[in-house]
C-alpha cells in the first residue's frame, strides 16, 4: 500500500521551467495545466497548454476509458515528454503518478505556473 501511495505522490526528478519552455516549443513535449477549468479563466495558462483538470485526468488519461485525451494519446505513441503544472505543485504532482500508472514514462512536475514564466514561458489570457 505504501509503494502505491508514494508512487501516487512521485513528482518525478527536478526539471528546469526553461527545458521544459524550450522542450514545448520544439515540439518534443506537451504542457498540462491540471487546474479545474474556472482558475485557468481567472488566471490563465502557460501558451500551448492544455488544461486536463486534475478531478478528470483518471479518464483522460485512461486508454480504456472512452474518454482518452487524443493530444495524450499522440504524446503516449510518440514518447513526447509531459510537463504538468497547477497553483502550487501538489495537484501536478497528483496528476504526474496518475499518468505514470497508465503507463506514460516522461513526466515531469513543473511545479507552478510561476515557475512555467521564470522559465521564459508565456502565459495566454
Amino acid at each position: 500500500m505504501f509503494n502505491f501511495l508514494n508512487s501516487m505522490m512521485n513528482s518525478g526528478p527536478a526539471v528546469s521551467p526553461a527545458e521544459a519552455v524550450k522542450a514545448v516549443a520544439e515540439k518534443r513535449a506537451i504542457v498540462i495545466d491540471v487546474r479545474e477549468s474556472d482558475e485557468v479563466r481567472y488566471s490563465g495558462k502557460a501558451k500551448g497548454a492544455l488544461n486536463l483538470p486534475l478531478s478528470r485526468l483518471h479518464l483522460m488519461a485512461d486508454p480504456n476509458s472512452g474518454h482518452f485525451d487524443k493530444a495524450l494519446a499522440a504524446a503516449k505513441k510518440t514518447g513526447q515528454e509531459v510537463y504538468l503544472y497547477c497553483a502550487s505543485g501538489a495537484r501536478s504532482g497528483r496528476a504526474a503518478g496518475i499518468l505514470r500508472q497508465h503507463g506514460f514514462d516522461k513526466v515531469h512536475n513543473l511545479g507552478s505556473m510561476q515557475a512555467w514564466a521564470q522559465g521564459g514561458g508565456q502565459i495566454t489570457r
